[in-house]
């Protein structure tokens, strides 16, 4: 649905050129809720702008549905806004406005009809669980209330395109949570594709199908959610799921014993309910001592870790048989 191909941005300044995003590459295919994820400065927030055209990209393609958007025409461009949301960290409300102005402005500016605007304000509202809201002010929403009056006007033109720019960031952690549960439910009831960017590795996990993780302008992973957790592949990748896997770098430290081995195990989906472990040990005749583990239940899958101190005289067979099982296996210690 979405193809970003080559873009770049690049900001002149006083002090040179900044390149804040690179080359980028990237598919996000029709009812993906899909997260993107950096680091402050990693280009995250120029991409997804670039996304709608609210940046101008220097060079590249932004192809939508077949088509160049770069080569819109400014009304083509006006109603390709008009069916692409957008919701932002600090929710960019009207405080003059109640919460059903705020949302009534939206089709106002999309030039609806008068008369039907009351109507398309109420089921907007109901659809975000805000309807006894209607006439109250931003001043005496809470965050969470207010995140869904923007969304609610995000929706307002019922669009297909769903943008979220760091949406829960200014949230607490439970907030978050509804407002990812209501994004989750309001993708499935209205057929949304949603582009999440985000720098909290919790929201990706929460809520999303499918992830990039961008590093100085540059998207350095991109796969499955499932597929980073349980196999990240670059540095950065491995720093935002390591609060989700046990860190082996510390307790490994703590059990080296010459002839034997310490693994890590990564693995997902239905290995995870297998008795994997235990059958292990039957079949090979070794000990495998759990040093630590965690199983995460995600949007698609379920991704576990486990780093496993192993003895006996077939240690180097079990590691085989297990990988057969599509577990993924990495010795961290060979005594």
């Amino acid at each position: 649905m979405i193809q970003l191909r080559n873009l770049n941005k690049v900001y002149k300044g006083a002090q040179g050129e900044f390149h804040a995003v690179k080359d980028l590459n990237l598919d996000i295919r029709e009812d993906d809720f899909y997260g993107i994820m950096g680091l402050s400065g990693a280009g995250k927030s120029t991409l997804i702008r670039m996304i709608n055209r609210l940046e101008e990209p220097t060079s590249g393609e932004i192809v939508v549905n077949g088509e160049n958007i770069l080569e819109y025409s400014e009304g083509k461009l006006r109603e390709f806004r008009k069916k692409t949301g957008m919701i932002f960290q600090h929710f960019n409300l009207l405080q003059s406005r109640t919460v059903e102005g705020n949302v009534a402005f939206a089709l106002e500016v999309a030039g609806w009809d008068k008369k039907k605007i009351p109507e398309r304000v109420e089921e907007l509202l109901n659809l975000v669980e805000l309807g006894d809201k209607a006439r109250s002010y931003p001043a005496q929403l809470s965050g969470g209330q207010k995140q869904r009056v923007a969304i609610a006007r995000a929706l307002a033109n019922n669009p297909k395109i769903l943008l979220s720019d760091e949406a829960t960031s200014a949230l607490d952690p439970k907030t978050t949570k509804s407002i990812l549960e209501l994004l989750k439910n309001l993708q499935e009831k209205l057929g949304l594709t949603i582009v999440l960017i985000t720098h909290q590795m919790e929201v990706i996990r929460s809520a999303c199908n499918r992830a990039a993780i961008m590093d100085r302008g540059e998207v350095v992973e991109v796969g499955k959610v499932e597929e980073v957790f349980a196999n990240p592949k670059t540095d950065i990748a491995r720093e935002f799921v390591s609060h989700l896997a046990p860190d082996e770098k510390d307790e490994v430290e703590l059990v080296k014993v010459p002839g034997r081995k310490i693994v890590k195990l990564s693995y997902m989906g239905r290995s995870v309910e297998k008795p994997l472990i235990s059958q292990m040990i039957r079949r090979f005749d070794i000990d495998a001592s759990i040093v630590a583990g965690s199983i995460d239940k995600l949007v698609t899958e379920s991704v576990g870790h486990l780093i496993l101190e192993l003895s006996g005289e077939k240690q180097d067979l079990a590691i085989e048989w297990i990988r057969d099982h599509e577990v993924g296996v990495e010795v961290i210690y060979n005594g």
